[in-house]
């Protein structure tokens, strides 16, 4: 398998919590199935502008993957492409310890996925 297969299937699968996260930064009433589900319906402001943060962050840890996997024609330095993977690996923790049973029903399998492809790419 090329590595731009396991690349694909990761950015396909980031796009589902990009989604989300531009949802919640405008008010979508989707909260517990973010953050722990502290705050279940419409997120405050405060957590509204950090939706936007990790939106902006699940986007550049796609494009990462993709020029990893050269599908995208940029040179991205090692420590920045496994910062990525590290990352995805630290939110499927996160979120299958979640105390929101949303957040971690439809997280969980995302981020496995995420996770398996982002390894994929990495070992080559």
């Amino acid at each position: 398998m090329t590595p731009a297969t396991p690349a694909l299937i990761y950015a396909a699968c980031s796009a589902l919590p990009i989604t989300m996260q531009i949802g919640l930064t405008f008010g979508a009433p989707w909260g517990r199935f973010a953050n722990g589900g502290r705050h279940p319906g419409v997120l405050p402001p405060a957590w509204r502008a950090l939706a936007v943060v990790q939106g902006a962050l699940l986007a550049a840890m796609a494009w990462v993957v993709l020029a990893r996997a050269d599908i995208i024609a940029a040179q991205v330095p090692a420590p920045v492409f496994w910062g990525a993977v590290g990352i995805t690996a630290l939110s499927l923790i996160v979120n299958a310890i979640s105390p929101s049973r949303p957040e971690r029903f439809l997280w969980t399998p995302v981020l496995l996925a995420m996770t398996a492809a982002a390894l994929c790419v990495a070992f080559r």
